[in-house]
């Protein structure tokens, strides 16, 4: 976990009824042990397209693996579904 992921759940820890936005596995499994509410970027995207805050997910997500994020293509397909778009 880096400085950046602690100070998030630190932050988090202090505030009541937060929500923190987490990728790493570690820095979630820490969050879990603190009974600290996580989501992760994909979970922001979904959440984005079901409040029709962006016209679809599915292409945030397209943007988003031209990077050096990794997914894997059986959780892509069921987030692009949970927000309401076909795989």
């Amino acid at each position: 976990m880096d400085l950046g992921e602690a100070s998030a759940l630190t932050l988090a820890f202090e505030t009541q009824d937060c929500t923190v936005i987490l990728d790493d596995l570690k820095a979630r499994k820490t969050a879990a042990k603190m009974n600290i509410k996580v989501t992760g970027t994909i979970g922001v995207i979904v959440k984005a397209r079901k409040e029709n805050k962006i016209p679809s997910a599915k292409s945030v997500f397209e943007k988003i693996l031209a990077t050096d994020f990794r997914i894997s293509d059986r959780i892509l397909t069921e987030a692009i579904k949970e927000a309401g778009e076909q795989p």
